[in-house]
């Protein structure tokens, strides 16, 4: 039976690129730069697109030691030099500023209007009631640009406002001619893109495939502005998916089009960089120009694993689309985008449109399921349409899924003074500043309680609850398990679903090998990072699921949906109406716990040997509830710490502000921005919570949302709590030369090198 210990030391081993520490070298900037782009062969899956662009290019990533590094989602009303924006004519200025960064980093370059578009082929047929016309489009250097456009013209009077959209959406325009708009369709989709040769036509401009079809929408509006049948100020522009990702793109780049609908368009739409990364499971940067080189910009790859470095986020390019209505079109379980992070990207917009009058122009719609839309879904896009063109009023309720910290404040009526709370460090634990040095065993007990007590304070009230054996009854559907993509275990692998504690589903796996035997099995309770529509399955992850990686390796796993996240993402929108002095982190450490009650009984997990495996913000879940229960046999945190005090603003992860004022896992942290010192808790005292028993801290390389020099001064502060317990050798720390995402060779060196037969 192998034991954690042992775990920890095939990790070390076999992770490519593991080292304990590494140093930077004082090179100049063109040297650091060729050192950028070594890393980032060395630490990104192969592209062949890419290294072709940089061979022809010999373009280098830019000296992002000379980039500042912004967490948070950067503010469009700030000029690229720090001076604010107060004023529409400043923002006007701003807009420019920004759309120039975009098209440096993101889009590439476009060529300006042409001024000389016609149709060059025109064709009209009546077709119960309504005219169609297909007209082929000619405009450019000696109009040799073509582009199919099919103008659907309802019976009656005009002039009618226009749902343009691309060619796989033709029966969405259907709908909208049903409602009296004119449906107009052009090639620029999958299904059909004439858009592909005009690289060769405007060899000048790098213009990538997406922003192409974007420009392609502003050739429809120039011909539609000359249709008597058209009005000209209500030309709505919509999209799905990619094509949601055009539609905000065209919007942002041509400002007559007055409204425009984005649909579930993720990552590099609706869905910042920033925080629709890998590092929440999301179709980040790495993923979309390697599978996808062509939809943006090859220069966008420089920033995998420093998006903080990126001079501009997705919520900007929605910025330039203000004053005019946008409506952002979310599934609550669609694994290309993330609820939380385009409620976020809404957020950090509305100060542009309310500088500009239209703080109501900006607007979100939720829809229950995965990534399709459904006739009602455009139905009630028309609907929006109908109230921003002043035809009828339906608005549409903006009412975020997640909480707020203003939402928290209001219903706690906590008001923290920082001041009342001492100074503290990052000290040795047992050498606290301003109180004697601990030698024995009964100084550490009593050292002990008191850092629980200021954890337990940090987490808030926790409610009364009592135990539960857990049991079959509220286990998770097969509907639900197929929506969130966990329904079936892959060959020789079991799936056991499970309720437990407050009547959470979960789910057990485990060989196959193992059934019809009284074997029981070591586990892993495998805790998630922010992983809206999913949960505990990644929505995109190279290679094998992690909880499905371990099970494989002979392990049983554990795992189910924290609250916020997959099954459980409208459970948050109450918590704190329902729990206001509590935290979501809290309820979070609650589940595990309970989980571990359960397992502690069940006849496949092996009691005495039950391990917690987190990510990101599930790292900080594994340790809290790891320091809390002593059942828990160990606990393995991979890329979710950095020390509270140490994590200031000026510090560039974002500070203490991500986990109460960005998603406010624990909300008691917001009165502490700018006063982090006086956090009554921190996680070296947490990690010697965790002694004697194995404690795996593991950090990446490359990762803005950590100081790895931090991280290791809190292993250090906790190190001697281990040793005065005889169990140095359980607190390990490892530094990966990887960026912030959760590798999947790490999952199999985790586990070592056993595998099912």
């Amino acid at each position: 039976m192998k034991t954690l210990h042992a775990i920890l030391i095939i990790g070390a081993l076999c992770v490519p690129g593991l080292t304990r520490q590494t140093s930077a070298a004082n090179d100049p900037a063109d040297a650091r730069r060729q050192a950028a782009l070594a890393e980032l062969r060395r630490m990104l899956p192969r592209s062949p697109a890419w290294e072709t662009w940089l061979e022809r290019s010999g373009e280098l990533p830019p000296d992002f030691d000379a980039l500042p590094g912004v967490a948070e989602l950067p503010d469009p009303l700030r000029f690229e030099d720090g001076r604010p924006v107060r004023s529409r004519a400043a923002w006007h200025q701003r807009r420019a500023e920004l759309l120039g960064l975009f098209q440096h980093h993101v889009l590439g370059t476009v060529p300006p209007p042409p001024g000389n578009v016609r149709a060059f082929e025109c064709r009209e047929r009546i077709e119960d009631g309504v005219r169609v016309r297909e007209v082929t489009l000619a405009f450019g250097p000696e109009h040799r640009a073509r582009l199919h456009l099919e103008v659907i013209l309802p019976s009656g009077r005009g002039p009618f406002p226009v749902f343009l959209t691309q060619d796989n959406h033709r029966r969405w325009a259907l709908v909208a001619v049903s409602r009296g708009y004119v449906g107009a369709v052009y090639a620029g989709a999958d299904s059909r893109d004439d858009t592909g040769a005009w690289g060769e036509i405007w060899p000048e401009y790098d213009w990538s495939k997406l922003t192409r079809r974007a420009w392609a929408a502003g050739r429809c509006v120039d011909y539609l502005l000359a249709l008597p049948e058209v009005d000209g100020r209500r030309i709505a522009l919509t999209g799905h998916s990619r094509n949601g990702k055009t539609a905000l793109i065209a919007a942002a780049l041509d400002e007559r089009i007055a409204a425009v609908i984005s649909s579930s368009s993720g990552a590099g739409g609706a869905c910042t960089w920033r925080l629709f990364s890998e590092s929440q499971f999301g179709e980040g940067i790495e993923l979309i120009t390697r599978a996808m080189p062509d939809w943006f910009h090859p220069r966008l790859r420089f920033f995998v694993g420093r998006e903080n470095k990126l001079p501009v986020d997705q919520h900007q390019l929605i910025a330039c689309i203000a004053p005019r209505p946008v409506l952002l079109s979310t599934a609550l379980n669609d694994d290309v985008e993330s609820v939380w992070a385009i409620e976020q990207t809404r957020r950090a917009a509305l100060p542009v449109f309310a500088l500009l009058g239209a703080r109501e122009h900006l607007n979100l719609r939720y829809r229950p399921g995965e990534h399709a839309t459904r006739a009602g879904d455009i139905e009630a896009y028309v609907d929006w349409l109908d109230w921003k063109f002043g035809r009828a009023r339906r608005p549409v309720a903006d009412a975020p899924t997640y909480p707020t910290y203003e939402d928290w404040q209001l219903a706690s009526g906590e008001r923290i003074r920082p001041r009342d709370f001492p100074r503290r460090g990052v000290e040795d634990v047992l050498r606290p500043a301003g109180g004697p040095v601990i030698t024995d065993t009964a100084g550490w007990a009593a050292a002990r309680a008191d850092i629980r007590r200021r954890l337990e304070w940090l987490l808030g009230e926790a409610p009364p609850a009592a135990r539960d054996p857990g049991g079959r009854y509220g286990a998770e559907s097969r509907a639900n398990a197929v929506l969130l993509q966990r329904a079936d275990p892959p060959t020789r692998l079991v799936k056991e679903s499970l309720n437990f504690g407050n009547y959470q589903a979960g789910d057990l796996y485990y060989p196959t090998n193992i059934a019809g035997t009284e074997r029981r099995l070591p586990v892993f309770v495998w805790l998630h990072p922010i992983s809206v529509s999913n949960g505990y399955v990644a929505g995109y992850f190279r290679n094998e699921q992690p909880h499905l990686a371990l099970t494989r390796s002979g392990y049983a796993v554990f795992a189910f949906d924290q609250i916020g996240n997959g099954g459980r993402i409208e459970e948050a929108r109450e918590f704190y109406r329902r729990y206001p002095r509590w935290s979501l982190l809290g309820k979070t450490v609650a589940d595990t716990r309970a989980a571990v009650e359960a397992l502690r009984v069940h006849p496949r997990a092996d009691p005495e040997q039950i391990f917690l495996l987190g990510y990101g913000t599930g790292a900080m879940a594994a340790l809290v509830a790891g320091a809390l229960d002593e059942r828990v046999a160990g606990v393995l945190a991979v890329n979710g710490l950095t020390p509270l005090r140490l994590d200031t603003l000026a510090s560039g992860t974002g500070g203490v502000a991500r986990w109460a004022q960005w998603l406010p896992l624990l909300p008691r942290l917001g009165a502490f921005v700018g006063e982090e010192r006086r956090i009554p808790c921190d996680w070296h005292e947490v990690m010697a919570l965790v002694a004697p028993r194995p404690l795996l801290v593991i950090t990446p390389g490359v990762d803005y949302q950590s100081r790895f020099e931090y991280l290791r001064r809190a292993v250090d502060a906790a190190r001697p709590v281990f040793a005065q317990l005889g169990a140095q050798q359980n607190l390990v720390f490892q530094r990966t030369e990887d960026y912030h995402h959760f590798n999947p060779e790490l999952i199999w060196c985790l586990c070592g090198v056993e595998t099912i037969p």
